[in-house]
């Protein structure tokens, strides 16, 4: 058993369909979740500030003691985070592996697709993955970098017509080449699971990063003997921009109230 608890981190409010899934699945762990949503998203940036940024999520996330960290942000798991997990005494674990498996378990053509931010497309990490488990697999991507806003923005509803109109313009090239497979390469799109699900037909299985992270954490957790073990598990996010326009959002996502347990923090400063 093991007591100290998982921290997780992001770019935003997407890591937060990780969060939910480790509640499920893990509901006797502490969690301790950071959004950067002072410097979201990341996908634009270059792999050496998106390395430096991660170094101070992860930096941030050890002032509390924690045993694990899960990078609950598709644009730092394929950017760097191979080289830097190992300078540090617990695992860092972050969603491409999962989800790269995933679809290689889930696919029957071999054709997969995958969407994500630029950033993710651009490092081919993805494709390594996937290939290194399929040589015969056929990959078809798409950046889709008007995805994170407008989560971010809260305009996850299917029935929204401006993101009904953005998931059209990017997925019907991949819905034209006949995947069976979609990795949602970034956390925040499962949020808009049902639009994109709309677009490109039942036929196609979509694959969430951080649901497949929060199942294999549980697994090595449990192979380590390494459970809470608390009757319920607490939760504190921290963020750094507003508490305030954080809570609202991340409550519809959570399906819970979490005013209050939101503070605002600078990476910059010392860990509380």
């Amino acid at each position: 058993m093991d007591s100290r608890p998982v921290g997780v981190f992001d770019s935003g409010l997407g890591g937060l369909t990780c969060v939910k899934k480790l509640m499920e699945v893990l509901p006797g762990e502490d969690i301790i979740y950071l959004g950067d949503t002072g410097r979201v998203p990341y996908g634009g940036r270059s792999r050496e500030t998106i390395i430096k940024y991660a170094r101070q999520d992860i930096a941030f996330l050890r002032g509390f003691d924690i045993k694990a960290v899960v990078v609950a942000c598709g644009t730092v798991s394929t950017n760097g985070l191979d080289e830097i997990a190992g300078d540090y005494p617990i695992p860092v674990m972050g969603v491409a592996d999962a989800a790269a498996q995933a679809a290689v378990d889930a696919t029957k053509s071999g054709r997969i697709g995958l969407i994500g931010t630029k950033a993710s497309i651009r490092s081919m990490a993805y494709d390594e993955k996937i290939l290194a488990r399929m040589p015969r697999a056929s990959i078809f991507k798409a950046a889709c970098p008007l995805f994170v806003p407008l989560v971010e923005e809260g305009r996850i509803s299917p029935e929204d017509a401006v993101l009904r109109l953005v998931a059209e313009d990017y997925l019907t090239p991949l819905r034209r080449q006949n995947v069976d497979t979609l990795i949602l390469g970034c956390t925040h799109y499962p949020l808009i699971a049902g639009t994109i699900a709309r677009v490109m037909g039942p036929d196609v299985r979509l694959i969430d990063p951080g649901a497949v992270t929060a199942e294999r954490l549980r697994r090595e957790l449990e192979a380590a003997d390494a459970l809470g073990g608390h009757a319920r598990g607490t939760y504190r996010y921290f963020v750094t921009d507003s508490a305030e326009d954080f809570s609202k959002t991340a409550s519809l996502f959570l399906n819970a109230h979490i005013e209050g347990a939101v503070r605002q923090i600078a990476l910059e400063g010392p860990s509380p």
